[in-house]
């Protein structure tokens, strides 16, 4: 569950800010993914989560909140003695933010968990995954989604370093630009768009991943794979919270690449439901619906 506080600029160390709003919202990295994918997908594909939430009203709301979207939460586990997962969260005019991640019950799912779901992965077509979870179930849902047949993507966030044999299980990696830097060894920083080729060839080289898409914020994004290379500019958009763009994005992508949309097509559908996501406020409650990326799309074109 998401505590947003909207605050005049983020605080310095040892600052005390007068805030200008607070918001309960449902969020998790996961579950703004699952959430985003039930909202844009066609009625005919179905999305389901595993996951753990605590035994607590929090929990209760968060699988709610799924439901609501058109997910199916039958794989979130609930799990006693351990409270939900929480992000305390700073958001600045424009849209910047910090966040800090408690992980709660994100932080008991376990390499087991996934065994005992391994029905959830038959007849997928793509399985997302993030880094809020324990690195161990995070590589035994990616070989079971390879094992059932499905195309993985990897948003590697929180970010970290990487073991190969993790990122070999890997069909599309989806960094942003810090998320790239600390995956390389290198020191977080904002990158030159011009520069996005080179760094994309470097994350294939080093890593091993199948293809990579390098997000690039309102820049829209780098793509490097089997289909070559695409340059997806981005859509300029009044900004109010960019907290789940990246989920919002990688849902967008996964939904598009199900259907069959060739990947230059996928990518702006993606790109288009981020920008559509930044305006609001909030993780969940800023995912598009299908009708409006669309519309958004069409006045786009």
């Amino acid at each position: 569950m998401d505590f947003v506080a909207e605050v005049p600029h983020l605080p310095a160390p040892g600052e005390t800010l007068s805030g200008r709003a607070f918001h309960t919202l449902p969020g998790g990295k996961g579950a703004n993914q699952a959430n985003a994918a039930g909202r844009l997908a066609r009625p005919e594909h179905r999305v389901r989560m595993i996951g753990r939430v605590g035994v607590d009203s929090l929990g209760d709301q968060l699988k709610a909140s799924l439901a609501t979207s058109g997910v199916d939460v039958s794989g979130v586990m609930g799990t006693r003695g351990v409270p939900t997962g929480v992000a305390l969260i700073w958001v600045e005019p424009g849209g910047q933010n910090s966040i800090v991640v408690i992980a709660g019950a994100n932080g008991q799912v376990s390499s087991a968990d996934v065994e005992s779901m391994l029905r959830q992965f038959e007849g997928s077509a793509v399985a997302l995954f993030q880094l809020e979870t324990p690195l161990g179930a995070v590589e035994a849902g990616l070989r079971a989604a390879r094992a059932a047949g499905a195309r993985t993507i990897l948003d590697p966030a929180p970010a970290r370093l990487l073991e190969r044999e993790i990122l070999g299980q890997v069909d599309l990696l989806t960094p942003n630009e810090t998320e790239a830097c600390i995956l390389l060894g290198l020191p977080p920083k904002r990158l030159d768009p011009a520069a996005a080729p080179d760094l994309a060839e470097t994350l294939v080289t080093n890593l091993g991943v199948g293809a990579v898409v390098l997000k690039l914020g309102d820049a829209g994004c780098y793509y490097l794979g089997p289909e070559g290379q695409i340059q997806a500019p981005g859509f300029a958009v009044q900004a109010v919270d960019a907290t789940a763009a990246g989920d919002t994005f990688n849902a967008a992508l996964a939904v598009a690449l199900t259907e069959g949309q060739p990947m230059q097509q996928a990518l702006r559908f993606a790109n288009a439901a981020a920008a559509i996501s930044v305006t609001r406020l909030g993780a969940q409650a800023s995912a598009p619906s299908r009708p409006e990326v669309e519309d958004f799309l069409r006045a786009h074109a």
